[in-house]
């Protein structure tokens, strides 16, 4: 039986916080600005997380990508 869950996200710690990465998925380079695990499921009685990496790109425009697709540059 799960909790119910006071946010849809949490934010996680990761070494490259503040740090210029690079997504390997779309080649976008920019700062690692978050890292949470958020619940994107369609549905309250089938909760399915996800870590995700919110990295600000050169135009200021933030975009999200699994964490797995971050590495440093």
């Amino acid at each position: 039986m799960h909790e119910a869950v006071t946010h849809p996200f949490e934010y996680l710690p990761h070494a490259l916080l503040h740090k210029r990465v690079r997504d390997i998925a779309s080649g976008v380079e920019g700062e690692l600005m978050a890292v949470v695990r958020e619940d994107v499921s369609d549905t309250p009685a089938r909760e399915h997380w996800v870590k995700l990496a919110y990295v600000r790109g050169p135009s200021g425009r933030e975009i999200s990508t699994a964490v797995a697709n971050i590495e440093a540059v």
